[in-house]
């Protein structure tokens, strides 16, 4: 493998099928070691608008949206390009977004079966058909025309790949916006796009900005008939308040700030290693993270005093190192912003984590106990390496807890108990509920929150649906 990925000329936006040099030339950091990686394009409002154009023209220029096997191949296609390179990919992920490269490889190797799921939808999906009065009625599923599509830095890859492939599927041309963290790893990603020959030019057009111009483009432009968006729940209102005035669908994967409700009858020696990887996991940049463990008063002060010491033990570094159990936050404003939160609130500290000293934008996990459920430790997503812990008398009181967030992605439920996990799980409001599990996504169910977690889901049917029109034709038999 390669020590370096990345080409020596500065990274462009594919847009149309050609590689376009827009905007200032700007560099990317390595936030292992603060080192320059490379340089990019910082696209911004002008690529924006190129990248909406040229979607627009292969939507209404090409048989694309009509063709369910062209756009079967063409996934099925992408699959194996993605595969090909995984390696390749995986490495500019870890040296540019920060995360241990197993991690990296792993967001690789579940885009390519996604991709392959949405192949199959292509030709499976179908409508439906019923005598009605005096005739025959048909319902069609067309695609909504041009998708944008605002992809996040902390999984790059497979969340762009997660909203591209249901819009594929549908019939969708694609804008996608992406972040200028990973700037380097986006023009590898937008290559595999370009290498596959059974995807027209303009179907899919990437271009990466750090501000926040061109996202909003794709939020405003009456070209664009769906708005696909993972990240913040702050963000995500403005979307939606932008979108508006036009009446524009939009799919939104927010914040998060799952639960993590431990009862006493669990077994803490599959607990344990579970919740620190649900902290440290992507070094807690992830709207899954599980950021509260709420457990039962019987068990508490073991399982504290168990956590604790797994979090202490977690092996912090370059994600290109193999004895790396967590990599650095994406940058340094990032730990100031955690660590400010951390010293801010009043917690007790089980475990103090922190920054670390020498290069790097490292922080060490850390561990606060809160019982006041108001406090921004719990209601705030943080964002990193850190996890409040709460406890519980009862199950009404550790649901009580679980749903006093504005967040409501999802949770996970630890208890031995099958008739608790199913009343829990049915009480608790979030999207996704797991019992002695974390973190288990499929492609074949959907994925989406509650409340302020989001609108719309991704994965399963109903990802495709958010990039579809139903139309009702009726034909006289007469």
């Amino acid at each position: 493998m390669s020590s370096h990925p990345f080409s020596s000329s500065p990274s462009c936006h594919l847009i149309g099928g050609v590689w376009r040099s827009i905007g200032p030339i700007r560099e990317s950091l390595n936030p292992a070691t603060d080192q320059i990686l490379g340089q990019y394009h910082d696209g911004g409002h002008e690529a924006a608008v190129e990248s909406i154009a040229a979607a627009d023209q292969a939507y209404r220029s090409t048989s694309w949206r009509s063709d369910r096997a062209a756009r079967a191949r063409a996934l099925w296609d992408l699959s194996l390009a993605l595969e090909k390179n995984l390696d390749k990919i995986a490495l500019a992920i870890t040296l540019e977004n920060g995360k241990p490269l197993g991690q990296a490889q792993f967001e690789l190797s579940i885009a390519a079966p996604k991709l392959r799921y949405f192949a199959g939808l292509a030709l499976t999906d179908l409508g439906a058909a019923a005598e009605t009065a005096g005739g025959v009625s048909v319902l069609l599923r067309e695609p909504v025309g041009v998708a944008g599509v605002i992809v996040p830095w902390n999984s790059p890859a497979i969340l762009a790949i997660r909203s591209i492939a249901p819009a594929l599927a549908a019939g969708c041309t694609v804008a996608v916006k992406m972040p200028a963290q990973t700037a380097l790893t986006n023009a590898l990603i937008a290559d595999l796009f370009a290498q596959v020959e059974s995807l027209p030019p303009g179907i899919v057009n990437f271009f990466t900005e750090s501000g926040d111009e061109g996202a909003k483009e794709l939020v405003s432009s009456p070209k664009v008939g769906v708005v696909s968006y993972t990240g913040s729940s702050a963000v995500g209102a403005r979307i939606m308040a932008d979108a508006a005035p036009l009446l524009k669908r939009v799919s939104l994967e927010l914040g998060g700030k799952t639960p993590m409700i431990v009862f006493d009858d669990a077994d803490l020696d599959v607990v344990v290693p579970t919740l620190t990887a649900g902290v440290t996991t992507f070094a807690g940049q992830f709207c899954m993270t599980g950021s509260r463990v709420i457990a039962h008063a019987s068990i508490a002060d073991e399982l504290r005093d168990r956590l604790s010491a797994s979090l202490s033990a977690v092996r912090i570094g370059a994600g290109i190192e193999p004895t790396t159990d967590m990599g650095p936050l994406i940058d340094h404003s990032s730990v100031r912003r955690v660590d400010d939160l951390v010293l801010s609130n009043a917690a007790e500290v089980i475990l103090r984590g922190g920054p670390t000293e020498g290069p790097g934008a490292f922080y060490r996990p850390a561990l606060l106990g809160v019982q006041d459920l108001s406090s921004p430790l719990i209601q705030e997503e943080l964002f990193g390496p850190v996890a409040t812990f709460e406890t519980f008398k009862d199950e009404e009181e550790a649901i009580a807890r679980a749903n006093a967030t504005q967040y409501g992605l999802s949770a996970s439920v630890w208890t031995t108990d099958g008739a608790r996990s199913l009343r829990v799980s049915m009480a608790v409001e979030a999207g996704t509920v797991w019992t002695n599990a974390w973190a288990q996504i499929f492609d074949q169910f959907e994925e989406g929150g509650y409340k302020r977690s989001g609108l719309g889901r991704l994965n399963g049917p109903g990802g495709l649906a958010e990039f579809q029109e139903i139309k009702h034709v009726y034909r006289s038999a007469s």
